[in-house]
């Protein structure tokens, strides 16, 4: 069991984060069949741009850095917060000097994957750490850079929710709702299912919380500089994203009733969510968006309410009832899932 330490000083700085480089690592994980399979359709779709980016770039290179559990921290700096971009980490690998990469990058050469010649000269060379940034550039750029505003609309509504659980019902309560292994116990967070045992003292610096589409099913965290001490966890909203059925509904109760575009908005506000965060999660318009919502408030269905600099929608009772009882069929359907039709 690993459990963390936490103080009242701890909770007070502890935040949230994006990390896009992690997100594309572990995409790049999938793909290379290391982590969990990617759903059937969106795989279908990366295969042939990730297996061409293997031929001619240093991918491999970087797939060598990763174990079955972990990876280097050079190609996956720490995020500052909530606006990291692919630019910000990009910035920071490339900036990575040769010397401070060059014991992971050893590593990695004595691991099997570095056994193959091709990537043992990537490794071994003085411009290991710009051929790897390259290779990583080239692979947002042709695998996760047409998704990522979807994906991070998702993860951008899960911090929303997150911040409401904790004014609502404290900081115990949110822990606890970030994975059903996870429990808030005598003042620590306690993972028991981690394959790595002992006790993290956070000694003041806050716990960093990273919602991801990517990593999971389970918890994954980093335990030892240069980041802080951090738990990334499975972000709301992705269960449809690795639904192994893949189905599309057909029409239903709900579609029926109020259109599909409609019912698709009533079905994503299972947590607040601006009319932005709406538009990049499910591929529409903005306009579109907010004549759809304000249709839907008209009738009752959808409230909003001011928080910081956004207007939120939630649905009411009535928009809830309806949600769940038209059985949902019209539950995310892969529009705002990553899989794009040409």
């Amino acid at each position: 069991m690993l459990r963390f330490e936490v103080s009242v000083e701890d909770l007070l700085r502890s935040r949230f984060a994006l990390s896009p480089a992690m997100e594309l690592s572990a995409l790049l994980r999938s793909l290379d069949g290391r982590n969990r399979p990617l759903p059937r359709a969106w795989a279908s779709r990366l295969r042939p741009a990730f297996e061409r980016l293997r031929r001619e770039t240093a991918l491999d290179a970087f797939l060598a850095l990763h174990t079955a559990h972990s990876g280097a921290d050079f190609v996956a700096p720490p995020p500052r917060g909530l606006g990291q971009t692919w630019a910000d980490d990009l910035a920071s690998i490339r900036a990575t000097p040769l010397a401070a990469a060059r014991p992971e990058l050893a590593a990695a050469a004595a691991r099997p994957a570095g056994r193959d010649p091709r990537v043992r000269a990537v490794l071994d060379a003085a411009d290991a750490v710009p051929r790897i940034a390259e290779a990583m550039d080239r692979a947002w750029r042709e695998l996760l850079a047409a998704d990522w505003p979807q994906l991070r609309a998702i993860c951008e509504r899960d911090v929303v929710h997150r911040v409401g659980v904790i004014g609502e019902h404290g900081w115990a309560t949110a822990i606890e709702s970030l994975h059903p292994g996870i429990v808030w116990h005598e003042g620590g967070i306690e993972l028991g299912f981690f394959p790595r045992g002992g006790t993290v003292r956070l000694v003041g610096d806050g716990l960093l919380l990273i919602p991801s589409v990517c990593v999971g099913p389970s918890v994954a965290a980093h335990l030892e500089d240069p980041w802080p001490r951090t738990l990334v966890y499975p972000a709301r909203g992705t269960a449809a994203l690795w639904d192994a059925t893949e189905t599309v509904p057909g029409p239903d109760a709900l579609t029926a009733l109020v259109g599909r575009a409609r019912a698709r908005l009533l079905v994503a506000l299972d947590a607040p969510a601006s009319t932005s965060q709406l538009a990049r999660g499910l591929a529409m318009a903005p306009g579109a968006v907010g004549d759809h919502l304000a249709i839907l408030r008209a009738a009752g269905l959808l409230v909003r309410a001011r928080s910081g600099r956004s207007v939120l929608y939630r649905r009411t009772p009535l928009g809830e009832a309806l949600v769940g009882g038209a059985g949902c069929g019209c539950r995310y359907d892969g529009s705002w899932v990553p899989v794009r039709r040409a």
